[in-house]
């Protein structure tokens, strides 16, 4: 049963839908293989030995000698052997994480304590936007992420499409995925990186094509102009608690770089990297005491009155 219980779940490396997770799931499977062989084989000669010392006193004579040095040997030889042909398959397998030949997207991935940055480039700079711990791309193309990382080691690892790859400060790793079949991919941090390690999700959604550049012509567009008066007033809340210093929100004044850009915080799946469903509610909570929700990260507590929290909660969820 507990064997069983890794098979399937949202975050499997044997649920593999992507080229590279394939390589990887094909490169387990055989390392398995080849270990259940190897522990019958050695369980095997263990039990014969049993068997036949019963019967027979141990002697030690030149026959005996001869025996002993060959099978010595053989099993050196099978270790050499099997090592070899293990280090290859990994070794080619590894190179799929980088496969793929020229990318039909790029993303700039960037990981910080303790959330995710993705960074969409286009033609030109009117086509840059970013999302925060929310990665949507296209089935059957391939995907060039460009990992970095603004403090320390993380490491970017989303099992049904690709093995892990470590993002490392001052320097830029390459990964390429590519999603098979739509759905939605839980990705998780695979370094221990701080307090909040364990709270630092993501979401890959891989989408039909026409799907996803309906989504990518939402992304570029400016934040909607609240209508309901609520909301025009968390608007007024927003730029006026400072908030604008670590947040951007594309057509305000809004224009921080340390939190995540808000500009489309009310369409994503989840706040805080998968902690929290985006509701009303959840949003309010978090602006309310993040530090209780998620000890030690980044954002501080913004005195606010409650009708101020509804306000802004409302605005926050206007931004779709």
């Amino acid at each position: 049963m507990i064997v069983l219980s890794g098979c399937s779940s949202a975050q499997s490396v044997l649920d593999a839908q992507g080229e590279a997770a394939v390589a990887l799931k094909n490169l387990i499977i055989f390392i398995a293989l080849v270990a259940a062989a190897i522990w019958l084989a050695v369980v095997s000669v263990m039990a014969i030995t049993l068997v036949r010392s019963k019967d027979q006193t141990p002697r030690l004579d030149h026959r005996s000698e001869r025996m002993m040095t060959i099978a010595v040997a053989t099993a050196t030889a099978a270790t050499i052997l099997t090592v070899g042909i293990l280090t290859l398959a990994s070794f080619y397998t590894t190179r799929a994480l980088t496969s793929g030949g020229d990318p039909d997207v790029t993303i700039i991935v960037r990981a910080q304590q303790w959330w995710w940055q993705f960074i969409y480039t286009g033609r030109d700079q009117k086509q840059l936007f970013q999302t925060a711990n929310e990665l949507h791309i296209p089935v059957g193309k391939t995907i060039r992420l460009r990992l970095q990382a603004a403090d320390v080691i993380h490491s970017f690892w989303v099992p049904s499409l690709a093995g892990k790859l470590d993002l490392i400060p001052g320097r830029e790793n390459l990964l390429t995925l590519r999603a098979e079949k739509p759905g939605i991919y839980r990705g998780q941090c695979a370094e221990f990186c701080g307090l909040q390690h364990s709270h630092m999700a993501f979401v890959v959604i891989a989408e039909d094509d026409a799907d996803y550049q309906r989504w990518l012509a939402g992304q570029r567009l400016d934040a909607a102009t609240p209508s309901a008066a609520e909301a025009i007033a968390g608007q007024a809340v927003f730029l006026a608690k400072q908030c604008a210093a670590c947040h951007a929100i594309r057509g305000t004044p809004a224009a921080g770089s340390t939190g995540p850009d808000l500009t489309h915080v009310g369409s994503r799946r989840t706040i805080a990297a998968g902690l929290l469903e985006t509701t009303r509610g959840s949003l309010a909570a978090w602006i309310a005491d993040p530090q209780t929700l998620k000890p030690g990260n980044n954002m501080p507590i913004v005195p606010l009155t409650a009708d101020e929290l509804r306000q802004l909660s409302a605005y926050m969820g206007s931004l779709r």
